[in-house]
């Protein structure tokens, strides 16, 4: 089975709830296409770096898959249709990252270094 990361960014009026369904119905359609999601991350509500359909930010979502071609085709056929989604990019990978993601890594680091921060003040 090929091993792939697809992230999408939805629109910046969505609740979490709604973000949290998105990924929930991407998962459904790759499970329905004979493919699996080993990881689902939610980044969460981040500035772009320009406008997109005038969103200045948006909520990102991460999957880690695996499973044949026709899955990715698929999900992309969905994503596409869904307007709720204003941005997707599928890459194939050799092999899934363990443990949580460059993005979540660096939400965990910034997070520390304000605590930091605010117990040196």
């Amino acid at each position: 089975m090929a091993l792939y990361e697809h992230v999408f960014l939805a629109r910046q009026d969505l609740s979490q709830a709604q973000v949290d369904q998105l990924a929930a119905t991407a998962t459904e359609i790759v499970e329905k296409n004979e493919g699996k999601v080993t990881k689902t991350e939610t980044w969460g509500l981040k500035n772009l770096a320009y406008k997109i359909d005038r969103n200045r930010k948006a909520h990102f979502v991460m999957l880690n898959i695996e499973g044949p071609g026709a899955v990715v085709q698929e999900l992309e056929r969905q994503t596409r249709i869904n307007e709720d989604v204003i941005r997707y990019m599928t890459i194939r990978v050799d092999e899934h990252e363990e443990g949580p993601s460059v993005m979540m890594r660096k939400n965990e680091r910034d997070a520390k270094k304000r605590r930091d921060r605010e117990e040196r003040n």
